[in-house]
C-alpha cells in the first residue's frame, strides 16, 4: 500500500496550477487559445461528475451554435493527443452542435495530477451534485490524509458544509440518485440523514408526492421523530405484556392446565367438566 500524501504544500501546489490555468483563461490571450479536434480529446478518466442534464445541454448546445464557444476549455497534451481538465459540459456541448474543433488552453500541468485536478477543478469552478461534491470531498481527504477541518482551510469552504455535504453518502442508493438528478434538494437531503432506510423512504416518497418544501420537511421529520420517542415507553410494555403472558402459561401448566399465547392473547383448552370446575374454583 503506498504512503498517503503529505498536506501542506501538495494539494494547495495542484490548486495554484489550476488557479494560474484559470488566470490564464481569464485574458484569453490569442497566444494561448487554440482550436483543437474534438476527436483528439479524451476525458479525465478521474472526472467526478457522473450526471449530465440532457436537456441543459441541448440549451447549451443551441447557445454555442448561435453564439459560438465564449469559454475555451482547458487541456493538457498527452502522446499527441489531449486530456481534458475542464470544461466537460462544454466539449459535450460542442459535440452534440456537430463542431468539430473547439477553443482550448493547453495547460502545463504534469499528468501524474490528473486525479486531483479533476476533483478540484470540479469543486472550484463547476457546480456538482451534492453527491458528486461529497464524493469529491471525501477521496481528497482521504488521498491527501487530513481532517475536514484541514480540507476545509484548503478549499476555501466551511467545515460544516464539508460534513454536511460528506453526510450525504450515508443515504440510501435511491435517494442519492434523486439527489443527484435534482429531484431532491440538498436541503431537503440534510433533514433526512440519519432516519433508518424505511422512514428515509417514506418521507423522501411524501416530499415527492406532496412537492414539500425544506421547512416542511423540517417539520414533518420532527413530528416523525417525536413520535418514535413516544413509542417507546409503549413498545416497552408490550414487551412486559409479552413476559406476563408468558409467566401466566407456565403457571397455567404447573397447576394442569394448557394455554396458548396468541397476539396479545393467551387462550385456556378447557375440555372436560372438570378442568372447568377446577377452573373456577380457582377464579371463585
Amino acid at each position: 500500500m503506498c504512503a498517503k500524501k503529505a498536506l501542506g504544500r501538495g494539494l494547495s501546489a495542484i490548486i495554484d496550477d489550476v488557479e494560474e490555468a484559470y488566470r490564464q483563461d481569464i485574458g484569453d490571450s490569442s497566444d494561448l487559445v487554440r482550436d483543437i479536434d474534438v476527436d483528439l480529446i479524451s476525458p479525465n478518466p478521474f472526472q467526478p461528475r457522473t450526471y449530465f442534464d440532457e436537456e441543459a445541454l441541448g440549451e447549451l448546445s443551441e447557445s454555442i451554435k448561435k453564439h459560438g464557444l465564449l469559454q475555451p476549455i482547458i487541456v493538457i497534451e498527452k502522446d499527441d493527443k489531449f486530456v481534458l481538465l475542464a470544461g466537460e459540459r462544454r466539449l459535450r456541448a460542442t459535440k452534440l452542435a456537430g463542431l468539430k474543433t473547439i477553443k482550448a488552453i493547453i495547460a502545463d500541468i504534469e499528468s501524474k495530477n490528473l486525479r486531483e485536478l479533476a476533483l478540484i477543478e470540479n469543486i472550484q469552478r463547476e457546480d456538482l451534485n451534492p453527491i458528486e461534491l461529497a464524493i469529491s470531498y471525501k477521496e481528497l481527504i482521504e488521498e491527501y490524509n487530513i481532517t475536514q477541518e484541514g480540507l476545509s482551510g484548503i478549499i476555501h469552504k466551511s467545515r460544516t458544509q464539508i460534513t454536511n455535504t460528506i453526510r450525504l453518502l450515508s443515504l440510501s442508493d435511491k435517494t442519492k440518485k434523486l439527489l443527484a438528478q435534482g429531484r431532491l434538494s440538498q436541503g431537503h437531503a440534510k433533514i433526512i440523514v440519519g432516519l433508518s432506510s424505511s422512514d428515509e423512504e417514506d418521507i423522501v416518497n411524501t416530499i415527492l408526492g406532496q412537492k414539500l418544501s425544506v421547512r416542511d420537511t423540517e417539520i414533518l421529520v420532527k413530528k416523525l421523530k417525536s413520535n418514535l420517542l413516544g413509542k417507546k415507553p409503549q413498545e416497552k410494555r408490550a414487551q412486559e405484556f409479552k413476559n406476563e403472558l408468558k409467566s401466566l402459561k407456565i403457571k397455567l401448566s404447573e397447576i394442569g392446565f394448557k394455554s396458548k399465547i396468541g397476539n396479545n392473547s393467551i387462550t385456556i383448552k378447557l375440555d372436560d367438566e372438570e378442568k372447568i370446575d377446577k377452573f373456577f374454583k380457582i377464579l371463585l
